[in-house]
C-alpha cells in the first residue's frame, strides 16, 4: 500500500532550499553529507523559517551550493523570486533581488523637477545595465553624460556598435578642444542641401596622387600615414 503524504504540501514539488536540509536549520554532520563533498561547506545550527504555500522569510538559510548564508531571505515556493541578504562566503554583503517577471521602482512624487530623487552609487568597482534580450531606454526632459577620470585612460565616453550609431535632431553640435577625427576605410560623404561652409586657416586637401610621386605641396607622408594597416 503506498504510503499518504504526511501533510498536504508533500506531494508538492518543493524549493531547493526546502529539499536541503540545512536550509531548515536542521542539517546533523554526522547524518547528512554536504552537497559539494567539501570542508567549506556551510553549516547552521540556528536558521530559522516562516511561511506557508505562498511564500517564506528565512534567517541563516545555507544556499543549496553550501558556500554562502543568507542572514535574510524572502523566497517563493518555486524559488524563482527571491530576495536575499547574503552574510558570509564569495557572496559576503551581497543584496540579490531574483524576479521572473518585472522588477519596478517609483519615487520623487512629493519631489521637485530639480531635485535628484533616484540616486545609484557604487563606490568602488562597474555599474552594469544589461538587456539580454531588449532594448535599454533612457528618457528625460534632458539626458546628460558626464566621464571626470583624468589621464588619457579616463575621462572618456566610448560609442561601440555592432552595427549603426544614428542621430536624428534639430542640430548636432561638436565641439573639440584640441582635435576631431572622422575616418572611414569606405566611403566618405558631406552634404548640405543648402550652404556648406568650411573655414581654417590653411586647408589642405590630399589625394592617392601623391602615393608615388610627392606634390610640391606636400602630402605624401600624410598619403602614407592615412594608408597604414
Amino acid at each position: 500500500m503506498t504510503e499518504q503524504p504526511k501533510n498536504k504540501f508533500d506531494n508538492k514539488v518543493r524549493s531547493p532550499r526546502d529539499r536541503d536540509p540545512r536550509a531548515r536549520g536542521n542539517f546533523d554532520p554526522r547524518f547528512d553529507t554536504p552537497p559539494t563533498g567539501s570542508d567549506t561547506a556551510k553549516q547552521n545550527y540556528t536558521a530559522i523559517t516562516y511561511g506557508n504555500d505562498k511564500g517564506g522569510i528565512g534567517f541563516g538559510i545555507i544556499h543549496q551550493p553550501a558556500d554562502v548564508t543568507s542572514a535574510v531571505m524572502l523566497y517563493t515556493p518555486d524559488a524563482q523570486h527571491t530576495f536575499s541578504m547574503d552574510a558570509d562566503g564569495p557572496r559576503k554583503g551581497w543584496t540579490t533581488s531574483l524576479s521572473p517577471g518585472n522588477f519596478q521602482v517609483e519615487c520623487g512624487s512629493a519631489n521637485k523637477e530639480a531635485n535628484d530623487s533616484l540616486m545609484l552609487n557604487a563606490k568602488n568597482g562597474n555599474i552594469i545595465i544589461k538587456a539580454n534580450n531588449g532594448k535599454i531606454r533612457l528618457e528625460g526632459t534632458d539626458i546628460e553624460l558626464h566621464a571626470v577620470g583624468e589621464g588619457g585612460s579616463k575621462g572618456n565616453i566610448r560609442l561601440t556598435a555592432s552595427e549603426n550609431i544614428s542621430n536624428d535632431s534639430k542640430k548636432f553640435l561638436v565641439d573639440a578642444k584640441v582635435n576631431y577625427k572622422l575616418a572611414t576605410p569606405g566611403t566618405g560623404e558631406i552634404i548640405s542641401n543648402g550652404v556648406l561652409k568650411m573655414y581654417g586657416s590653411i586647408i589642405k586637401g590630399v589625394t592617392d596622387a601623391v602615393s608615388t610621386k610627392d606634390s610640391k605641396c606636400g602630402g605624401q607622408n600624410y598619403q602614407q600615414k592615412q594608408n597604414q594597416t
